[in-house]
């Protein structure tokens, strides 16, 4: 973890709401000069805590509604399996997020995808990517919490 003080927890804090504040609002509202603010955002994002800018898009606007969450068990674990895997699964344009966890299964996947059908599509491309030895699919009825913001650290 990187030293972090006030100001850049402030600055982190407005950015992860609203990537499109220009440096003049971030500055304003951290009580800065724009160049102090533009060399603290440029360290944050040369330091990698700043990923990327991103626009939040509608999912369900867009035609990608339905959240599936599937897990997965591998039928091997090997070295080369979870590369040919990864690969294939990052190729997916549906799964939108994608983790190797601890526990009873191997992966876990989330999907946007429209209907069964488009799931059912991505399901059949999933099972032709590696040898697997289980697959389950979970459909979510309602989005009770859905943020990107990442908790953080108490303000110095």
């Amino acid at each position: 973890m990187i030293a972090l003080d006030a100001l850049d927890i402030a600055i982190l804090g407005l950015v992860q709401t609203d990537a499109s504040l220009s440096i003049a609002d971030i500055a304003g509202a951290v009580h800065l000069s724009q160049n102090a603010c533009w060399r603290r955002i440029k360290r944050l994002e040369d330091e990698g805590v700043i990923l990327k800018r991103v626009a939040l898009l509608d999912a369900e606007k867009l035609g990608a509604g339905m959240t599936v969450f599937v897990t997965v068990r591998a039928a091997e674990h090997t070295e080369k399996w979870l590369e040919n895997f990864a690969a294939a699964v990052r190729r997916m344009p549906e799964v939108v997020e994608f983790y190797r966890i601890a526990g009873e299964v191997d992966y876990l996947l989330k999907l946007q995808v429209a209907d069964i059908a488009a799931y059912d599509r991505a399901y059949k491309t999933l099972i032709r990517s590696a040898k697997l030895a289980d697959v389950s699919a979970s459909f979510a009825m309602e989005t009770m919490k859905c943020t990107t913001a990442v908790p953080l650290p108490a303000k110095v």
